[in-house]
């Protein structure tokens, strides 16, 4: 048994990305093994280690993990990302499913035409602005009167790795939205989670961390998912 995870997925962000992003903030190093072809992708079926047929899928303390959430619930709890009680939990699992929606938005656009590209820019843009960042400047706020940096508690967290990755991911689409629209708590947010060894290492060249998706990654998609 290997003694790192091992990520199976395509050589591009996806579902797996913010996987990627648990493991490296937690300090975990890891492996990729990347299928580029729809016969890789039947090779994992036909061997029996996709429980429902789907990637991500990784391979860890001898189990093959599937389905996102369930991956990133059992890395956080393993790495201490996961709160200290139940209720911190509730918490965590209620602002990283926020997150989570609003980066599910992000990940469709590579596969859109233009036109359609454009609407999604104006819908990350209206839901962002009306729905989630304002959520979490609040939090921020009466976390920072009680002098506290995170999310839940006063101690890093799935909740906080996902917020960094989905400011940065919003960022990609509309650069300068916590400037333009009044949230010092996000910026401040931002710039201390950056800063935080394991992330800063995440987020230098030559990480793990994966570019926005091109035409290539686009296509490889639909040739191993949908040909």
């Amino acid at each position: 048994m290997c003694d790192k995870p091992i990520l199976h997925y395509l050589n591009g962000r996806g579902r797996m990305e913010s996987i990627r992003w648990l493991l490296a903030s937690s300090g975990v190093e890891f492996e990729e093994q990347f299928f580029e072809t729809k016969e890789d992708f039947e090779k994992l079926l036909n061997n029996g280690d996709l429980m429902f047929q789907q990637v991500p899928m990784v391979e860890m303390d001898g189990m093959k993990l599937v389905q996102t959430k369930a991956i990133i619930s059992y890395i956080a709890e393993k790495y201490d990302m996961y709160g200290k009680d139940q209720k911190e939990r509730a918490y965590i699992d209620m602002f990283f499913e926020g997150t989570y929606d609003l980066m599910v938005l992000l990940l469709q656009m590579p596969f859109m035409t233009e036109p359609e590209k454009e609407d999604q820019r104006v819908l990350i843009k209206q839901k962002t602005l009306k729905r989630y960042f304002p959520v979490y400047e609040e939090v921020l706020r009466k976390q920072a009167l009680k002098k506290q940096d995170y999310l839940v508690g006063n101690k890093l967290s799935l909740a906080d790795v996902h917020l960094l990755e989905t400011i940065l991911a919003v960022e990609e689409v509309h650069p300068d939205i916590l400037h333009d629209n009044n949230f010092p708590n996000l910026q401040a947010f931002k710039a201390r989670m950056s800063a935080l060894p394991t992330i800063k290492k995440f987020l230098e060249p030559g990480s793990k961390r994966k570019p926005v998706a091109d035409e290539k990654y686009v296509n490889t998609v639909k040739k191993v998912f949908l040909s």
